[in-house]
């Protein structure tokens, strides 16, 4: 089933609801791949027999390790899942502990233990973990690759991303150079007011050729269409700038139109805010992020096919992720911009092998299952107990502008305490010179209190 974006007797409604009916008979479709691949292997061995979960702490690069540690230290954490089938495969994934989707629960376990893998593996309230490692398992038991789960390949190689949080404009540079040399052609990082925006991308692409690609994520952060539009006209004049992602809320759709109007860089805005009709048929963005579970996001692609909007992959984790990533990659025709998968944050990727990237792309595998193998040396080494609840460790923040004014924020209990407070207008808007540091703890009552205080909201001074 298909109708045209470009056919004239198509609405964008009609378009919308074909694609929603069409992807429900993508994924029905896709569902009954795994029974057929299977043959060779009878429904009673695909029982799930046994069911592991380890959790890790694998830890940061350096460069990465000093910027994530000022807003996002917990994602150290990975819990593996792995899912025995009663014919002896194995099959292994993981979930990002403490992100904002995926994590596998003990009801969960208790749900699909027991149970037949194939007809598990479609369900995305499992948990992203032990979604993946059905997925595994099922495709190792068939001998095929899980893009043959998926549908048909389009695709033998798929586009990858760097990724950093926002760091400093000499950190940025480092990645940058990092990127490139391992054969990356796009570097995904976050655009934010408390670090020197101008000196970010101005020496960033003295050290990249052109077709490298340099995509900047505000977070809503230029807050309205009239802020922003100067800013992003400033920075297209820099060929490697590829992608501007939620320069202001995506809900603000006569903001985003003029936004849209006034670059020439593409606009990405996360798929399902606002809701898709209303994006498609305003033409508030030039593609998506898309993300979640294997059933939403192979029901997210056909839609994004049938509207002809690009998106990138966003499913994040160590190696193991970016594995199961490759495999949507490779069956999605509108997953062209370089996904982003974060595992170039950390010291080991927990995979035997690393995932290979020339030109900007990875091979799409071909091999049984995720196509590689679980390093089971850095899963003992890295093991830990799993904390009872994300693990929150003290941080004060310094913020210095150019004229000496200093801001300090402190973590709050929530995760995105400094976009939060950017995002109620409670900091200043982006300025030249500005720089930020997290502040050690020394020991001293005068750590403490400005700590205390920042933790109330941005401390001024």
């Amino acid at each position: 089933m298909s109708f045209p974006p470009s056919d004239p007797n198509v609405s964008r409604r009609d378009l919308f609801k074909t694609g929603a009916i069409a992807s429900s008979l993508f994924a029905a479709n896709a569902v009954s791949n795994p029974v057929s691949a299977a043959q060779p292997t009878s429904a009673k061995h695909l029982g799930v027999k046994n069911i592991r979960r380890t959790t890790v702490k694998v830890p940061f690069r350096e460069v990465p390790a000093r910027n994530m540690d000022r807003e996002i230290p917990h994602w150290r954490y990975s819990e593996i899942v792995e899912v025995e089938l009663n014919c002896g495969v194995v099959g292994f994934g993981e979930t990002l502990l403490y992100y904002t989707w995926g994590v596998t629960t003990d009801d969960d376990v208790a749900r699909a233990e027991q149970k037949n893998a194939a007809e598990l593996m479609w369900d995305d309230s499992l948990g992203a973990g032990l979604q993946m490692a059905l997925f595994d398992a099922v495709a190792r038991a068939g001998e095929v690759p899980v893009h043959a789960l998926l549908g048909n390949k389009v695709y033998d190689e798929t586009p990858l991303s760097w990724w950093n949080i926002d760091t400093s404009p000499e950190d940025m540079v480092l990645e940058c150079k990092e990127a490139l040399q391992q054969g990356y052609l796009a570097y995904k990082t976050k655009g934010r007011p408390w670090i020197d925006l101008w000196q970010q991308v101005e020496q960033s692409v003295k050290v990249v050729p052109e077709e490298f690609k340099i995509d900047m994520d505000f977070n809503d952060t230029l807050l309205t269409a009239e802020r922003a539009i100067p800013i992003l006209k400033e920075f297209e004049k820099y060929p490697q700038i590829g992608i501007y992602e939620s320069p202001i809320f995506q809900d603000d759709i006569e903001g985003n139109q003029k936004i849209r109007a006034a670059t020439r860089v593409g606009i990405a805005h996360h798929y399902g805010n606002p809701d898709p009709y209303v994006a498609l048929k305003n033409e508030i963005c030039d593609g998506f992020v898309v993300g979640h579970g294997a059933r939403e996001i192979m029901q997210t692609g056909a839609v994004c096919e049938m509207a002809d909007k690009k998106f990138w992959l966003q499913m994040v984790g160590t190696g193991i992720t970016a594995a199961f990533s490759l495999h949507f990659g490779g069956v999605l025709r509108q997953a062209t911009w370089p996904a982003v998968n974060c595992h170039q944050l950390y010291t080991h990727i927990l995979l035997t092998e690393p995932i290979a990237v020339k030109s900007g792309n990875a091979q799409v595998p071909d091999r049984p299952g995720l196509g590689y193998e679980l390093d089971r040396d850095a899963i003992a080494k890295f093991k830990v107990k799993k904390p009872k609840q994300r693990p929150e460790p003290e941080r004060l923040i310094e913020t210095v502008w150019a004229d000496g004014r200093k801001m300090y924020i402190a973590n709050d209990g929530t995760v995105n305490f400094m976009l939060n407070a950017s995002r109620a207008g409670k900091t200043p808007f982006f300025e030249k010179g500005v720089k930020t540091q997290l502040v050690p703890d020394d020991g001293s009552s005068q750590w403490r209190a400005l700590y205390e205080k920042a933790q109330q909201g941005p401390l001024f001074q």
